[in-house]
Formats: C-alpha cells, structure tokens, sequence
C-alpha cells in the first residue's frame, strides 16, 4: 500500500515545502514576517492522541496551521520522504521556518514561547504566576500515562471495555497490520540504505509495543493505576468547584483559565471515552466533578473543531486519502468529478452504516 501512494506522497510533500521556500525569498528580499504571519505545517494522523493533544493546542491559541494527513492505516508514517522528516516515523511534526519539532511535548512549548503575541491565549501561565507549578504538574502527570498501551491494549481485549466506539472487527485488524508493517519495515530498510536504522529501530519498538500492550494482566495493572490519576484530578475540579472564580470566568482544571494541563486532560477523557471507559473512571456519577468536566469541555469551540467528529474510525481513515487519490490520479476533469462523485457517495454509504453501528452508544 505504501510503494501505491510513494509518488504520491512526495509530490505532496514537495508542494508543501514549496510555501517554505516562498517564506526565505521574502525573508532575503527583506520581507520579515512575524511568526503569526509565518507558515505552520503539520504532519498528523487524526487519530492519533499525541496529534490530537497539539492540533487542540493549536485551535485554542487560534493560530492558523496547514494540517497534512498522514495516514497511518496507509502506512504513510514509514515512507522514506516521512522518515527524513523524523527518522523515529511518529506524528505529529510541526515545520516552522526552518525549525522541524517532532515531540508533541516540545511542539506545545515551541508554540507557546514563540506565538505568545498580545491577543493569542497563553496556555501556560508566566513562571512567578502561582498557578504555574500547578499547571506544569498535571500536564506532567496527564502526559506520563500509557496512553498508546490502553489503546493498542482495549483494542485487542474489547471484553474489558464498556460502550467502546471501537468496531469489533479492529482487533483482528491490528494484529494483522502490525505483522504486515514489521515485514514492510524490513523491505523498506533493504530498499534504502541511508535509512536502515532508522527502520531497524522502529521495527524493534513495534515488535515490544505489540508484546506489552497483548498481555492483559499487564493491561489491567495499567487500568488499576489509573484510578489514582482520576482520583487526584477529581479532587483539584472539588477544589475548583469550592473557590469563587470571577463572575462569567468558568473554572477549568487549574484555575479560571483554560491551559495546557486542560489540553493534556480533555484528549485523555475523550480518548478513554472513545475506547469504552469513561463508566469505569466517570460514570455513574462515580466521580461527579471529572463527568461535569468533560460534559463542558466538549462544548468548547476548539475542541468541538479539532475532536467533534472523530470517533468515525472509517470516515476519518478514507475521506482524506479518498480525495487525495482523486486528486492525484483522476486523468481529465470529467474523469475526476466522477470519481470524486463515487467515493463520495460511497464514503457517504459508509457513514451512515457507522452512525448505525455507533448509534447505541452516543
């Protein structure tokens, strides 16, 4: 799948690139842009959680970004021309001039110390703020969780899920995926050289992400210490719910402001929503604070943008290379609105058998 899409991709990414050397003539012909005026690209999968953790980042603080898919059921996190842009083959990475950021941590603070101009919300408070400290220990604790294990891990054991959104059909697809891209990986090292390690070290981290995240006494264990985590959140929302914050200003996790502990928190809650667990650490009223918490976070403008309709797994993995392939292969425009017209339709039959299939638990 991946050698169907080669050229595909790197034209794609040449085009891309293209905008970045726009930006050095203007900057040679001294043209000086700031850096809200500067390109941001970012190279994503949407669903992804780290991707999803930066791309709400970046909707909160209202910056404008070129999002490019790469599709991860495509495999086209390993080919060469993404593996040169971050030679682990992880999303997301963020290009900004000349700077290339590949861990969603740095990406966020990449973000903030460089696009902190009057009018762009602050996601972390300034270092004498007395709400700093408390800000950066529960992004650090929200971002220590396991979080690729519970989802690699409830996928192949659905039974100890509740309401997952998560098709029945996924665990048989991902144990045959991931055997298929070790053997990808290891014709892709033959095929270049310069980036043989590079997939010889990817090769080997699947292999033991694979093994960890099918033992399901493991798995559980990291369930059980999780509930320490919730429970520590539950009680800073109390704490919230007990001050007075100024009036209009709701409270978020942290203060009467929305930062990036609140990022970390709310694509944690709609991940463990979306993999059938939201009963376990939130319903029932078992910890009321976190459930009125999340009920309000999804009203959020930016995170209704950037997580409101991705749990469709099927219209989210086809729609975007759908029309990419169009795009690229259609051979006259009449051949394209065609094809165009086809895969939308189809991809239209397909959303609505989902929305069926989803429909008991919305």
């Amino acid at each position: 799948m991946a050698s169907e899409n080669g050229s595909q991709t790197q034209d794609e990414k040449a085009s891309l690139l293209q905008g970045s050397s726009e930006e050095d003539a203007q900057q040679q012909a001294g043209i000086v842009l700031s850096n809200k005026e500067s390109k941001l690209t970012l190279y994503h999968w949407t669903q992804s959680f780290n991707s999803q953790k930066v791309r709400l980042a970046i909707a909160e603080k209202g910056l404008r970004c070129e999002e490019y898919d790469v599709s991860l059921p495509l495999s086209e996190h390993n080919e060469p021309w993404f593996m040169r842009l971050n030679p682990a083959g992880e999303v997301p990475v963020l290009v900004h001039n000349d700077n290339i950021i590949c861990d969603p941590t740095q990406i966020m603070d990449y973000l903030e110390e460089n696009f902190n101009d009057e009018g762009t919300p602050r996601l972390v408070p300034e270092e004498d703020s007395r709400y700093y400290l408390r800000v950066q220990h529960y992004r650090e604790l929200l971002d220590s969780l396991p979080m690729d294990a519970y989802t690699h891990g409830c996928i192949l054991h659905p039974e100890i899920t509740a309401d997952s959104h998560i098709p029945t059909y996924a665990a048989a697809s991902i144990r045959t995926q991931i055997g298929n891209t070790q053997t990808e990986l290891a014709k892709l090292a033959e095929q270049n050289p310069e980036l043989k390690d590079a997939y010889i070290a990817k090769q080997r981290r699947l292999k033991s992400k694979l093994f960890d995240h099918d033992n399901l006494k493991y798995l559980k264990k990291l369930l059980d210490e999780l509930e320490s985590v919730m429970d520590q959140v539950e009680t800073e929302l109390q704490r919230r719910a007990e001050e007075t914050p100024e009036e209009g200003k709701p409270s978020w996790l942290c203060g009467d402001f929305f930062s990036i502990a609140d990022v970390s928190l709310a694509v944690t809650l709609h991940r463990l929503k979306f993999l059938g667990l939201s009963r376990r650490y939130w319903g029932n009223g078992s910890r009321a604070n976190v459930e009125t918490y999340y009920e309000r976070v999804v009203e959020r403008p930016a995170f209704r943008r950037v997580l409101g309709h991705v749990n469709n797994i099927l219209i989210s993995a086809v729609l975007p290379v759908a029309f990419r392939v169009a795009k690229k292969n259609a051979p006259v425009i009449v051949g394209t609105t065609l094809l165009v017209g086809f895969l939308g339709g189809a991809t239209y039959l397909a959303f609505l058998y989902m929305k069926k299939r989803l429909s008991p638990f919305s």
